[in-house]
């Protein structure tokens, strides 16, 4: 979907049963756990789209993400006996360190579902904000399969459900931000770019901005290989996702949530989605790190991918949201890689040697340029044949450079082929 940043007619109250005035309720709950996070004006960003753009920085909160706020506010309006019942959640990684935290605050037993595939370092993090009050399972590869299994729970123990998003009391307390943000601006904001995964947060945005400013446009981001809100929309209903790319797994869901659907359906064009490349989500997490020292996850950088692609109307006021911070180092070889393949500077090809001395020498003297750089060759050389495959990676010094190194493969004898990103084999080798 293109986002479409125009103002227009503003639905106020929204078609949800969800309130600016519960939101500000929410503000006065959390108060005492939540940090005011900052709003910080960033002069690259500024520079770079010719607007006045601040970043809201969630990931400073005690649990590096703005999920300590939905959480909370919800589990601070259980009663004594859905308290001693126990509590669960499911999670991506971000909601359950929220949901840890409030647990060990209130001294209340949780049972925490995530995905297999989350990083050690958030499965680390919930066990540190829970201590003993915390039991994590760990199981199935997608965050819908953890949600099914903390379902499945509830129903067998009768605990008490702590939803990540679909639950007026979790967006009411996301919707806090928006709070803030009005608080913290001398004038209230053209456009707040928001990452969107199940819908809460932006759906708790949006019910704020709908009442409490009178010319605020929303923008939703989600990631290309898991844009389950854009779905939802376009079909007039939530949808499951056939496939989801799990990479920007704090957003990384199949079925965006029924509440935050249904405010979203009714915002009207105050609210316009968008969905941008994992690879380009890398290239701004490097540039959020390298150039401003902030350390986001993938789904803290999507709000600054999609300002770098959008259409923003110079001189306006933009607001982006750095939901989390919570960002295993483990995987930066990962976050390189697919920023250089977004670029355009990595190149895998798979290459037919001819089984004669001096072909590699050939192929390194003839073919490459000299500023292409080999990061990975692996090589098998069988001797019943006359020609043998090597995989072979490139790094490029600049992208326009891959049209004379696709060039110089093609007069050679050396037959070359390139795969192209998102193909099987391509998945397959690399």
């Amino acid at each position: 979907m293109t986002a479409d940043l125009s103002k227009g007619s503003r639905v106020s109250p929204l078609a949800a049963p969800l309130t600016a005035a519960d939101i500000d309720e929410a503000a006065e709950r959390i108060s005492g756990v939540v940090t005011r996070s900052p709003l910080q004006f960033n002069e690259r960003l500024s520079e770079a789209t010719g607007a006045n753009v601040y970043l809201k920085r969630e990931d400073l909160q005690a649990v590096r993400s703005y999920k300590v706020r939905g959480a909370f506010n919800l589990m601070a309006q259980l009663s004594p006996d859905e308290l001693a019942a126990g509590v669960v959640c499911s999670s991506a990684g971000n909601h359950a360190q929220g949901f840890a935290m409030a647990c060990r605050s209130m001294r209340t037993h949780g049972r925490v579902y995530v995905p297999a595939k989350t990083p050690k370092q958030k499965r680390d993090r919930i066990r540190y904000h829970g201590r003993e009050f915390i039991e994590l399972i760990a199981g199935g590869s997608t965050y819908d399969l953890a949600a099914a299994a903390a379902l499945d729970d509830v129903a067998r123990t009768g605990a008490t459900l702590v939803p990540p998003y679909d639950d007026l009391r979790t967006m009411a307390g996301q919707g806090t931000i928006a709070a803030e943000v009005l608080d913290q601006l001398d004038d209230e904001p053209d456009l707040v770019i928001v990452p969107v995964g199940g819908g809460g947060c932006i759906a708790g945005i949006t019910t704020y901005l709908a009442e409490r400013a009178s010319d605020t446009s929303v923008l939703g981001v989600e990631p290309a290989g898991a844009a389950s809100m854009i779905a939802a929309l376009a079909a007039g209903e939530p949808v499951t996702l056939d496939h989801v790319d799990q990479f920007v797994d704090g957003a990384a869901v199949a079925r965006a949530g029924a509440l935050p659907y249904a405010v979203l359906a009714a915002a009207g064009d105050m609210v316009a989605l968008t969905t941008v490349d994992e690879g380009a989500v890398c290239s701004a997490m490097l540039d959020l790190y390298q150039n401003d020292g902030i350390i986001a996850e993938p789904a803290g950088a999507l709000s600054v991918t999609a300002l770098l692609e959008a259409d923003i109307e110079p001189g306006s006021s933009v607001v982006c949201l750095i939901s989390g911070g919570n960002n295993d180092v483990s995987r930066y070889n990962e976050v390189v890689e697919r920023s250089l393949v977004h670029l355009g500077l990595k190149h895998y090809f798979l290459v037919d040697f001819p089984q004669e001395p001096g072909a590699l020498r050939r192929f390194l003297d003839e073919v490459l340029g000299p500023g292409d750089d080999i990061t990975l060759f692996e090589y098998v050389k069988r001797n019943n044949r006359e020609t043998g495959e090597a995989l072979c990676g490139v790094e490029l010094s600049a992208a326009t450079d891959l049209e004379g190194l696709l060039a110089r493969m093609q007069d050679s004898d050396i037959h070359v082929e390139l795969l192209e990103p998102g193909s099987p084999t391509y998945r397959y080798l690399t």
